[in-house]
């Protein structure tokens, strides 16, 4: 089964410590290359992430975005009083030596360095949900990968019934083509008046013949369609051996077109360039 590099997933959990949502956004890229937007407070998690992602995905573009919302009573005020009362202390002896100076109020006293407790969520607890809520978000995304996937190989398998259609056609036409070469070349003598002694001519059409048969290009693309289509059933990543085979087949094609000697043939090698160009664009969405 083959996957697609397009998907998009989005999750959230929920915890008494506040929320989390992450979101995952995939597009084709030759190689895997992951980004990351984390909370600042998050930020240590981005190895695991770039890790989780390694181990699951072969290629495209993946943004990573997390968000965290800690809930309005995560973070509670404390006063650290024997910290207060030593300054309290530093500041009667101050009084005392220069009774001149301007005390501070209570809000200075809370901003001083030690003064005020603040304690926030567990972030311990915060980052195990995130790891579990990106496992969740992969599992989503590949899903979704999977089921683009079977989109893009029925597309995949419509164009190849249409390539065998055509080197069908072709190989139709093959019985015909020999003598419609003969008769083209001897209306051109015609045409030019010329003679040639009959050895000389049945020579130059067995060497029009040998230029124009294209036998061994229809088995070639016979063949890659077949390993195509095997492609499109094998587990794991095929995308880059799948456009190697599209490059394959448009070389046939294109000796195909080059070897034409009939409007016929030509407008069936034409109408392959087509339909190996379709396959090509869609191909360049598979992992």
């Amino acid at each position: 089964m083959i996957h697609s590099m397009t998907a998009f997933s989005r999750q959230q959990h929920a915890a008494n410590w506040g929320t989390l949502q992450l979101e995952l956004r995939s597009v084709n890229q030759r190689y895997l290359e992951p980004s990351f937007r984390l909370p600042e407070t998050l930020r240590d998690l981005e190895p695991h992430f770039r890790e989780a992602l390694r181990q699951r995905l072969s290629r495209g573009k993946i943004e990573c975005t997390l968000r965290f919302t800690p809930a309005d009573n995560a973070e509670t005020l404390s006063i650290n009083h024997p910290r207060l009362d030593a300054l309290a202390t530093a500041l009667y002896d101050v009084r005392e030596r220069l009774p001149e100076a301007a005390m501070p109020d209570a809000l200075a006293l809370l901003g001083h360095p030690g003064v005020l407790d603040a304690s926030g969520p567990d972030l311990d607890s915060v980052k195990a949900d995130a790891k579990v809520l990106l496992n969740t978000a992969l599992d989503d995304l590949i899903a979704g990968r999977a089921r683009e996937g079977e989109r893009l190989a029925e597309l995949i398998h419509q164009r190849l019934t249409g390539v065998r259609e055509q080197v069908a056609e072709v190989r139709r036409l093959l019985p015909g083509l020999l003598e419609r070469q003969r008769t083209l070349l001897l209306e051109r003598l015609e045409t030019a008046k010329a003679e040639l002694d009959p050895q000389r001519l049945e020579a130059e059409l067995v060497l029009q013949a040998q230029k124009a048969d294209v036998a061994e290009e229809l088995d070639r693309l016979d063949t890659h369609v077949a390993e195509v289509e095997r492609q499109l059933t094998q587990q794991g990543p095929a995308g880059r051996r799948l456009d190697f085979l599209m490059q394959e087949l448009n070389r046939e094609a294109n000796t195909l077109s080059s070897k034409s000697i009939v409007a016929e043939e030509t407008r069936c090698a034409v109408e392959l360039k087509v339909l190996i160009e379709q396959m090509r664009e869609q191909i360049q969405n598979i992992e």
